[in-house]
C-alpha cells in the first residue's frame, strides 16, 4: 500500500495542487467550495461569522473573483451560509445543531435501511471518485482527513468531519446525480439515534482506530487504487453495522 504523502506519481510529498495551469473551471469552483466547506465544518469560520470579502478569499486562493462568487452561491444553496446584500457572506451551518435530517424521506428512514442504502452506494460511489477526482479534490480530501486526524475525543465534531469526507468523494465522481442522493444519505445519517449511538459508542479508542482506517482510504485513493479503497468502505459498513447491533 501506497504510504500517505506519497503523490500518484510516487514522489515523496503530500498530494499538491496539479502544476497544470489549465484547469476547467468546474473543478476551480469546486476547489474553492471543499475548501470553505472544510473552514466551515472545522469551525475556523463560526456561526454567523462573516467570510472575507470575495477579493480577499479570491487572493488566499489564488482564483478569480467570480470563481469565488460561483462557489458561495453553491454553498449558500446548500443552506451553509446567508449572502446579505452590502454587507457580506456570513455562516449559517451549526455543527452543533446539525443532529436530525431535515428531508421528509430521511427522517422516516430506519438504521437498516440506511445499511442497506449505504452498503450499495459507497464502494461504488469510492471506486467512481478514484477514477474521476482531479489533484485539487484529493488535496482537499487530504486537508479533511488532517482536520479528522486532530479530533481526540469529540464524537460528532469526528462524525461531522467524516460527513464531509464522505460529501467530497460523492461531489468527486463528478456526477451531480449520485452527489444529489448521497446528501440524502448524509441527512439521513443525521438522525438523532445515530447521533446518541456515536455519543455513546465512539470512543477515543474506537475514533483513533477510525482515523488509521481513512489514512488507508486516503492513501488508496492518492493512489488511485480502486480495489483497496472499496474494500476500506465495505470494511467501515461492517463497523457501523456492529455499532447498531450493539443497540438492540
Amino acid at each position: 500500500m501506497t504510504a500517505r504523502g506519497l503523490n500518484v506519481n510516487g514522489s515523496h510529498r503530500r498530494i499538491g495542487i496539479s502544476d497544470d495551469t489549465a484547469q476547467v473551471v468546474g473543478v476551480t469552483v469546486q476547489y474553492v467550495i471543499d475548501t470553505l466547506t472544510n473552514r466551515i465544518v472545522s469551525r475556523e469560520y463560526g456561526v454567523d461569522e462573516r467570510l472575507p470579502s470575495e477579493r480577499q478569499m479570491a487572493l488566499d486562493l489564488g482564483v478569480a473573483r467570480n470563481t469565488v462568487r460561483e462557489a458561495l452561491d453553491k454553498l449558500e444553496e446548500r443552506g451553509m451560509i446567508r449572502r446579505r446584500a452590502g454587507s457580506g457572506s456570513f455562516v449559517t451551518y451549526d455543527p452543533e445543531a446539525v443532529t436530525t435530517s431535515s428531508a421528509p424521506v430521511a427522517a422516516e428512514t430506519g438504521p437498516l435501511h440506511l445499511q442497506v442504502v449505504r452498503g450499495i452506494f459507497e464502494p461504488e460511489m469510492v471506486r467512481l471518485a478514484i477514477i474521476t477526482m482531479s489533484p485539487r479534490q484529493i488535496e482537499a480530501l487530504g486537508e479533511t482527513l488532517s482536520r479528522m486526524e486532530a479530533v481526540q475525543t469529540d464524537a460528532m465534531q469526528f462524525v461531522r468531519l467524516e460527513e464531509e469526507f464522505h460529501r467530497q468523494l460523492a461531489e468527486g465522481t463528478g456526477n451531480p446525480l449520485l452527489t444529489a442522493c448521497y446528501n440524502l444519505v448524509i441527512d439521513a445519517r443525521r438522525q438523532s439515534f445515530r447521533s446518541a449511538m456515536y455519543r455513546r459508542h465512539l470512543t477515543p479508542s474506537r475514533i483513533a482506530a477510525y482515523q488509521r482506517g481513512y489514512n488507508a482510504l486516503f492513501n488508496a485513493i492518492a493512489a488511485r487504487d480502486v480495489e483497496e479503497a472499496s474494500e476500506f468502505m465495505k470494511l467501515t459498513l461492517l463497523e457501523d453495522q456492529k455499532l447498531l447491533m450493539q443497540e438492540d
